[in-house]
């Protein structure tokens, strides 16, 4: 079932005004399909074909002079050295949307690109479906069933056991993707300290408690960090900073890109076994979060996320900087709604005063209140949030 993703408007905005597109995102999250299927005539090309790749690695020009209107070159990463190439043909064509390039991690690609098409490129990223985008495939789904399923196409697609499939992609990251970018010798270390990430969601990072845990160099959680960055599995919320007069904490907070992967790394088989987990409001955080990360990326716009969190303890889960408007946003995995929900959001409204003009808390609960400045919303509503609009 094709699916059409709500990026696609984006994409088809972007060929209108570029001559090359770049599109990345993790590896399954249906790159291939979303630019097959908005440039149906293009030609296509995959470089994880070892053929294909040996040839254009060869004789560059002589494959690239194979598309003189341009093509669909996938998992561009496998050679970076054709950009350089393509910079040239498309300074002679001065021609919008000739080529659609796809890359599965950041580490170098990012680089290479802006070095080779800076100005001549479009950058977007596509993450795993939206709750919108999944909900298509049938019956809306409650929290625990998402959290559990995540949402990289494949699994509702092809109707997959999410624990089976998660397995599955979670060896084939280790076992090939890893080993392509960075050289790890001991593997079995690199899954646990996978696994203790999970385990840390909705954290602030410690990267010597993390480090003793595993039983590496603190630089080598680093150098892990980074990687697992670059190639779209975890998301790090940076603080927000600014000088309210409070010390701010400086660590970042972990998640995971999708969900499902998270929950796959902790344990979890069952809706049974996530509801009752003590990492359940986690989870719900990285729901979200991610939620409102593909809303403003599927619009080509960057996230402009942070958290905010003080040595006292003062605490807004995520902080959306909207041009001098700060909007704080608590996240609340309960069904019934408390007013001690809101004492970030009111804590914070006092320090940032004027910049803050509205606000919202997020929960599992379906009362769609206004409580003075703070709108309570469903999850499944969260992208609204993030819209060029937003909700007020």
């Amino acid at each position: 079932m094709l699916v059409d993703r709500e990026i696609e408007t984006e994409l088809l905005d972007a060929a209108g005004h570029y001559p090359v597109v770049t599109v990345t995102g993790p590896r399954q999250s249906g790159k291939t399909v979303l630019v097959r299927k908005t440039f149906p005539d293009k030609p296509y090309c995959s470089l994880e074909n070892p053929d294909t790749l040996a040839l254009a690695e060869s004789d560059p020009r002589g494959f690239l002079e194979q598309y003189p209107e341009g093509a669909i070159l996938d998992e561009i990463q496998r050679l970076p050295l054709l950009l350089s190439y393509i910079q040239g043909i498309v300074d002679d064509r001065q021609k919008s949307g000739m080529f659609i390039l796809t890359g599965s991690q950041q580490l170098g690609l990012q680089g290479a690109v802006s070095q080779s098409l800076a100005g001549r490129t479009a950058m977007l990223r596509l993450l795993p479906f939206t709750m919108a985008e999944a909900n298509r495939f049938g019956a809306s789904l409650g929290f625990e069933e998402m959290a559990l399923k995540g949402f990289y196409p494949r699994i509702y697609d092809q109707d997959l056991n999410p624990t089976k499939a998660y397995a599955a992609y979670f060896q084939t990251y280790v076992e090939r993707d890893v080993r392509l970018v960075q050289a790890i010798r001991n593997l079995s270390v690199f899954r646990r300290f996978l696994r203790l990430c999970a385990g840390r969601i909705g954290s602030t990072l410690n990267l010597s408690g993390l480090a003793s845990d595993v039983g590496v160099a603190t630089e080598t959680i680093r150098s892990w960090l980074s990687l697992l960055e670059a190639s779209f599995i975890i998301y790090l919320l940076q603080p927000y900073y600014e000088n309210f007069g409070k010390r701010i904490i400086k660590a970042p907070k972990l998640y995971f890109i999708d969900v499902g992967l998270a929950s796959y790394l902790l344990g979890i088989e069952n809706t049974s076994q996530l509801a009752r987990d003590p990492l359940r409001g986690g989870l719900f955080e990285n729901l979200v979060i991610a939620e409102l990360l593909k809303q403003r990326h599927n619009q080509g716009l960057e996230p402009n996320i942070h958290f905010y969190r003080d040595n006292h303890g003062n605490e807004v889960d995520v902080i959306w900087k909207k041009a001098n408007q700060l909007v704080p946003i608590e996240l609340k995995s309960g069904k019934s709604f408390h007013p001690e929900f809101l004492k970030g959001i009111h804590f914070f409204e006092k320090i940032a005063k004027t910049r803050v003009s509205h606000s919202y808390l997020v929960y599992t609960g379906h009362q769609q209140l206004r409580l003075g400045n703070t709108r309570l919303i469903h999850f499944s509503k969260a992208s609204s949030i993030g819209s060029s609009a937003g909700v007020v």
